[in-house]
């Protein structure tokens, strides 16, 4: 069961970009009650939490993306999505989606975004 992360790409500094997940099937029934968020990993660094929307829709940021980020979710359509704007060099990662539920822990392959100085 893997979450599909999309939405990353090229982009310069200063730029925006919106990536969203996607639930696959197998866990549509079980969504509503699942804390989401979205993680990153750069290149020889330790994934980090980016952004998280809990099953109430409270939202919590990292300090690095606080004010420049938004994360949002449709329960109807088992979407989770983080808009980020005012793209940074040092936004350049791996991005994750991850759905959580107590011990059960879901993650997708990621979607790489790049930005240009």
């Amino acid at each position: 069961v893997q979450l599909q992360a999309s939405g990353g790409g090229l982009v310069q500094a200063g730029g925006s970009l919106r990536l969203s997940c996607v639930a696959p099937r197998a866990i549509f029934s079980v969504f509503s009650p699942l804390d989401m968020a979205w993680y990153r990993q750069a290149l020889g660094k330790k994934r980090e939490l980016v952004a998280s929307i809990s099953a109430s829709g409270t939202t919590d940021y990292a300090d690095s993306v606080k004010g420049r980020s938004t994360i949002s979710r449709n329960n109807s359509r088992k979407t989770v999505s983080l808009q980020m704007n005012s793209l940074k060099p040092d936004d350049t990662a791996v991005y994750y989606c991850n759905a959580k539920q107590g011990v059960t822990s879901y993650w997708g392959p990621g979607t790489e975004v790049t930005v240009s100085s």
